[in-house]
């Protein structure tokens, strides 16, 4: 053999990983040989290298299998190292700023502990939760991966026959030729389900601070309309000027905001005269029995770091919008869930951004065949208490 190629044993060893990894990436589609012989053998080249760097890459991001898969199948071969190179910058960038985050969280508890001599032990625990619920979230939402079993749940088993985005489209009061823009968009649901409905003439702008989550976005609405173009950028700074936009929806994101007085006045600044800000969000009993039911099993899980609701949430939300807002009507989702299947709602209770998986380590199985027993026949019935504000500026 030419010294080029190299057997599977040979190629394992120079990029210092299992055998047994690279045959698992052969079946998956993911890194196939350069060349196969009759007689079964497998032989990479150098190039190879390249695309395993990739996959690794990819994995360390938070992409799924699936998504390494079709991004790698999609990558044209002349930027294929280049884009390797500049994903390991990336991670990089990004170890960077989770060290700064720590940083962050030393000196603004150092500062809370110096401005009195009898320090606020309540108001440092909370600094502490939030700041690791930023750290949880940015892990959480760097692909769509865990939102989509969020959304698949909810869509799988509500029974309201009005799903929660097009309830959310009757209510907002879009006409054509307007400037909108979504924070905080995810993966475009909202969008994906007002595809045979689009304003005409309006300009729609997709933002969010998750990189992943602006990619899932595009691919998703590709096609649908021209009118649709993405930028990602944290609500709390919106890189646009005053009275920029006729309406601005913020989905479930407005608790996320370190500083909501910031959010909410950029927020205001970007709106025109007389537009609408439509914000969701969710009231304390929103899918309690799914947090009773993980603490049943185990009083020491939280499925989330802090409340939402409790942040940002439908009962006392009108009065902090009040202080900026003219006008504030609240609009109450009725809806519930039945969920009959194991699979959907473990999957729903891991993709929390809780202390859930620390807590599960090695005991899914057991919390599986706990949630089967308690899904018994007739399945678990699940309070939804969500909802929106339109605010008009």
């Amino acid at each position: 053999m030419n010294d080029s190629f190299y057997t599977t044993g040979e190629f394992s060893k120079r990029a210092n990983i299992s055998v047994r990894t690279i045959r698992y990436y052969d079946q998956k589609g993911l890194l196939k040989p350069s060349l196969m012989k009759d007689s079964g053998y497998r032989y990479y080249t150098d190039r190879d290298f390249a695309s395993l760097q990739r996959i690794l890459v990819l994995k360390k991001l938070g992409f799924a299998l699936e998504e390494i898969k079709e991004i790698t199948i999609n990558s044209s071969d002349a930027s294929f190292v280049k884009e390797s190179l500049q994903l390991q910058q990336k991670l990089i960038g990004e170890k960077i700023a989770e060290l700064r985050q720590m940083e962050q969280m030393l000196n603004e508890t150092s500062a809370l502990l110096s401005q009195s001599e009898e320090p606020d032990w309540s108001q440092i625990v909370g600094l502490i939760h939030l700041l690791n619920m930023e750290e949880t979230l940015l892990s959480q939402y760097k692909t769509s991966k865990n939102l989509k079993v969020r959304i698949d749940l909810h869509r799988k088993y509500a029974q309201n026959p009005l799903g929660w985005y097009p309830w959310i489209c009757s209510k907002l009061p879009i006409r054509e030729n307007q400037n909108i823009l979504e924070v905080g968009c995810g993966n475009g649901e909202l969008w994906r389900e007002m595809k045979d409905s689009l304003p005409k003439g309006a300009s729609l702008l997709l933002s969010d601070i998750s990189s992943g989550m602006l990619r899932s976005a595009a691919a998703r609405l590709k096609g649908i309309s021209p009118s649709f173009s993405f930028e990602q950028f944290d609500m709390q700074n919106i890189p646009y000027e005053d009275n920029s936009f006729d309406l601005v929806i913020a989905n479930h994101v407005l608790f996320y905001a370190r500083d909501r007085k910031k959010a909410l006045g950029e927020l205001y600044r970007v709106l025109k005269k007389g537009g609408c800000l439509c914000l969701s969000t969710y009231g304390r009993k929103h899918m309690k029995e799914i947090e009773e039911l993980a603490k049943e099993y185990d009083e020491q899980i939280a499925l989330s770091e802090v409340k939402l609701y409790d942040i940002f949430g439908l009962d006392e939300g009108a009065e902090e919008l009040k202080a900026f807002f003219q006008t504030v009507e609240k609009y109450l989702y009725e809806d519930s869930l039945l969920v009959t299947d194991i699979r959907p709602l473990a999957d729903y209770i891991y993709s929390c951004h809780g202390n859930q998986m620390s807590i599960l380590k090695d005991r899914e199985q057991d919390f599986e065949k706990f949630l089967t027993r308690k899904l018994g026949k007739k399945g678990l019935s699940v309070t939804k208490d969500a909802g929106i504000f339109c605010c008009i500026k």
